[in-house]
C-alpha cells in the first residue's frame, strides 16, 4: 500500500479514544461547582470535541471571567480527580496505527486537548510510540483547531499539502482541515455522524479504523 498521503493527522477525542465519560463527568462537576443547572447528559454530547472556551463561553453563554473559572474547574476534575482515565481506545485503532506505521506513514496528533491531557492519554494507553509528532491546543497562540493544524504543518515541514490528510470525528476537524488546505476523513464511529461530517465537507467517510487504512 502506498496511497497518496504521507502525513496522517489524527484528532484524539472521538477518533482514537472514547473519552466521553471523563469529559461529560468533568462538565457535570464544573457546572455543579459553579451553581449552574446541569443539562440532561444526552444533550451534553455537543461539548465533546470543541475547545473548552467555546463550550463554556459560546455554547453555555458564560462571561469571559466565568469561562476562565469553568475551564480551571474542568481541568481540576480531568487532571487531578481522574477524569482523564475515564476513557478507552476504540476497537481497531491500535491495529490501524500499527499498519500505517509499517507502510511508512508519518502519524501526527492534532487535537484541541492541551499537551498535559494529550500526553497522559497517549502514554496511559501506550499509543505515543506510534506518533512522529504531537500537536495540541493551548490558551495562547493555538486556541482553535485551525491553529493546531497550521502549527503541525509548520513543525512537520509539510510543504505539499496534498500529501497530508486530517482524520477526525466532528465538523470542527473537517472545517479546520479545509481552511488549512487539507483533505479530510470523517470517522463515523466517533461523536459525529454522516450528516454532520458530509455537510462540513469531509473528503471521505470511514465507518471503522480499518476503513481509514484503506483510504490513505
Amino acid at each position: 500500500m502506498s496511497g497518496r498521503y504521507d502525513y496522517i493527522l489524527f484528532d484524539l477525542d472521538g477518533t482514537l479514544t472514547d473519552s466521553s465519560p471523563g469529559i461529560l463527568n468533568g462538565f457535570e462537576y464544573t457546572l455543579k461547582e459553579m451553581g449552574v443547572e446541569v443539562p440532561e447528559r444526552s444533550s451534553m454530547m455537543k461539548f465533546v470535541g470543541p475547545p473548552l472556551s467555546e463550550s463554556f463561553g459560546n455554547m453555555l453563554g458564560m462571561s469571559d471571567e466565568d469561562t476562565e473559572k469553568a475551564i480551571a474547574l474542568y481541568r481540576k476534575y480531568y487532571h487531578e480527580l481522574g477524569g482523564v482515565y475515564e476513557n478507552s481506545v476504540y476497537p481497531g485503532v491500535r491495529e490501524m496505527l500499527s499498519e500505517l506505521k509499517k507502510v511508512g506513514k508519518k502519524l501526527v496528533v492534532a487535537t484541541s486537548k492541551n499537551m498535559k491531557g494529550t500526553k497522559t492519554v497517549l502514554e496511559h494507553f501506550d499509543l505515543l510510540e506510534f506518533f512522529d509528532f504531537v500537536g495540541t491546543s493551548n490558551d495562547t497562540d493555538r486556541p482553535n483547531k485551525i491553529d493546531v493544524i497550521n502549527y503541525v504543518i509548520k513543525e512537520c515541514g509539510i510543504n505539499d499539502l496534498s500529501k497530508a490528510v486530517m482524520v477526525g470525528d466532528r465538523h470542527y476537524d473537517i472545517t479546520a482541515a479545509i481552511e488549512a488546505g487539507l483533505d479530510s476523513i470523517g470517522v463515523l464511529y466517533g461523536y459525529g455522524d454522516s450528516e454532520e461530517l458530509s455537510k462540513a465537507g469531509a473528503t471521505y467517510l470511514a465507518e471503522s479504523p480499518a476503513d481509514v487504512v484503506t483510504i490513505v
